[in-house]
């Protein structure tokens, strides 16, 4: 016992355990973080999602104030009644009393479509734009006229 009265569960231990299992020292990341392969695919992805989506809020401040854009890796297996059969690149869910609107964005359809960082902005802007656009009743290309090439 010690002097809280209580008996310790464990003994004390010179630190948390690193992964040491086979006596090789202590493990690394493989690509050091001021090289560009450290950040993973979905990193940069969120990352390009949430530059397109401050540069509209900072649009249309009043009218997206409480807007959430939402990244998921793919679509329902469910599409809605009224959405044709076709692969979703994105959805849009208006507010209730409960929930602000939303804008989805699906990351690996988007991703496949894609050959490289230039594409995936561009496609990210044009699915951003429809979304945000078919919720503010505004067409796409009115929302983002730099990612439709106007």
């Amino acid at each position: 016992m010690d002097a809280t009265g209580l008996t310790p569960t464990s003994a004390p231990g010179p630190g948390p355990r690193r992964r040491d299992r086979r006596g090789r020292g202590r493990r690394w990341d493989l690509i050091p973080p001021h090289l560009p392969g450290h950040r993973t695919r979905r990193e940069r992805f969120d990352d390009t999602v949430t530059e397109a989506a401050a540069a509209l809020i900072e649009r249309f401040p009043r009218r997206l104030e409480h807007l959430r854009v939402v990244v998921e890796e793919v679509p329902p297996a469910d599409p809605a009644p009224w959405e044709d059969a076709s692969v979703l690149l994105g959805r849009t869910h208006p507010s209730t009393r409960e929930q602000p609107p939303r804008v989805i964005l699906y990351r690996l359809p988007i991703q496949t479509r894609c050959a490289n960082g230039t594409e995936l902005e561009l496609l990210v802007r044009q699915v951003l734009s429809e979304q945000v656009g078919s919720m503010l009743a505004i067409a796409a290309e009115d929302v983002d006229p730099e990612a439709w090439g106007e």
